[in-house]
């Protein structure tokens, strides 16, 4: 690709930009269950660090790291499987696995911050593809991407370049954290009602003490004291009462231990259908937008993909609906699940769907099938070699407990007490994609001199 860039812009080969560059290829670290988090090629994605699940011993970390410590601010880059993904350090003391390079910029000629989004535009990633290697799986060498050519403004722009871009990144990161912050809390009130049963619990103790044990199981429901709750209103007080009402004062020995009173195992079955909806050619749209298995990790659909239908994947035929849940059934250790909050969305046959019966039973189906027990389930159940894989019905076939009685009166007040925490994810969310198409416009733009900054360097010119 031929940019003229600015006149006062150099072009200089990546190797010559760099204070450090960190390889770890060819040396396989020895895990352990925690210790000093190992940045994998499979958690650098879409510019940012994803949790890591893999550690190396705090006691191996100098030996280990003897080709370089990375900093805070560095650079990381994929150099195979995938090649070419992008993302910037922001804690100290992490190590690096194999396929993962380290870059940092020469004080005072190249800021990281403008690197991370520079490494990420079309000029430096097609440069990557061109320079790389294989044809299955493709990697790139170090001595090749040493050869990159970046193009590199003056100081004061690459910092002002680097501030409005990560400005926009950093906010589409607070909104993923509060939407994360709302699915715990949501969590929470679910393993307080269906897993630890803590109103039951709450009336139980109260009845032993000889006090009243539907006020008790209000305080507990509301997370209020007793002087808290003669201060609510009327109406909300009544309702209150009512959700106390739904959990029985006793608890009964099964197969599953202690139990509710009247409470009984069943799945999903009762309360979801499976894979309602399929595009055919007699019925698909002319352009889907595509979620995929890969795209699509512990709870966030992190892209989706246009096509016209007669162009999209095979596999690009689930009909999705706000309210469903989706599971992906092949590694379903790799946590390929979300909960739909958009129409028009598209997915992969590779997912389990789960359409809520009633609206109101949507949040429910979604903390049970992605629980991370069950997750654990599905992965052990899971078989098949190289793509190990769980059927549908493994996934519509969740266990759950719930009462015999009354069941839709215990999920119609879950559906209240937690629809808020999703309506809000889902308008951060969509602020997101707002965000983040943003962000890739004025990316190029700035990236090429296309976009000039004022002689201050606090904005944009027209």
């Amino acid at each position: 690709m031929s940019i003229d860039f600015p006149k006062n812009w150099k072009q200089v080969v990546l190797e010559d930009a760099l204070d450090a560059l960190i390889d770890y290829r060819g040396k396989t670290p020895n895990k352990v269950d925690k210790g000093i988090p190992l940045i994998t090629a499979k958690v650098v994605k879409s510019g940012r660090i994803l949790p890591m699940d893999e550690f190396i011993a705090d006691e191996d970390y100098e030996s280990w790291m003897v080709r370089g410590i990375p900093q805070i601010s560095d650079i990381v880059v994929t150099t195979e499987a995938p090649l070419g993904e992008v993302a910037q350090i922001k804690n100290a003391n992490v190590a690096l696995a194999q396929r993962i390079v380290t870059l940092r910029g020469k004080v005072d000629f190249l800021e990281n911050d403008f690197l991370l989004f520079l490494m990420q535009s079309d000029f430096v990633q097609n440069q990557l593809e061109a320079r790389a290697t294989g044809s299955t799986v493709k990697g790139i060498k170090q001595s090749e991407l040493r050869k990159i050519i970046l193009p590199i403004p003056p100081i004061a722009e690459q910092k002002c370049i680097g501030k409005i871009l990560s400005d926009l990144d950093d906010k589409i990161h607070l909104n993923n954290q509060i939407n994360q912050t709302l699915e715990s809390i949501a969590q929470a009130i679910f393993k307080s009602w269906f897993i630890d049963f803590d109103p039951v619990r709450a009336k139980i103790a109260a009845k032993q003490e000889g006090k009243d044990a539907e006020f008790a199981a209000m305080c507990v429901i509301s997370g209020k004291s007793e002087e808290e709750l003669k201060q609510m209103s009327e109406d909300d007080f009544a309702e209150l009462q009512a959700t106390a009402a739904l959990f029985p004062d006793e608890l009964v020995e099964n197969e599953l231990g202690e139990v509710p009173k009247g409470w009984f195992k069943t799945d999903l079955s009762i309360l979801a259908d499976l894979n309602v909806q399929s595009w055919t050619k007699k019925n698909c749209p002319e352009k889907v937008t595509y979620v995929d298995l890969s795209n699509t990790k512990w709870g966030v659909i992190q892209q989706t993909e246009e096509f016209i239908f007669e162009k999209a994947p095979s596999r690009a035929r689930r009909v999705l609906k706000i309210g469903d849940t989706i599971v992906g059934t092949v590694r379903p250790a790799n946590g390929s699940y979300a909960f739909i909050q958009r129409e028009n969305l598209t997915g992969s046959t590779g997912f389990a769907v789960l359409s809520p019966k009633h609206k109101n039973y949507a949040e429910f189906i979604y903390i049970v099938a992605t629980d991370k027990e069950n997750i654990k389930r599905l992965a052990h159940l899971a078989d098949g070699g190289a793509y190990p894989a769980v059927s549908y019905d493994t996934v519509l076939n969740t266990p759950c407990i719930l009462p015999i009685e009354n069941k839709d009166g215990v999920l119609n007040l879950f559906h209240k007490n937690v629809k808020e925490f999703y309506l809000l994810s889902a308008s951060k969310f969509e602020e997101n994609n707002i965000l983040a198409s943003i962000r890739d416009t004025l990316l190029p733009k700035l990236l090429s001199g296309e976009i000039s900054l004022n002689k201050n360097m606090g904005s944009i010119d027209d």
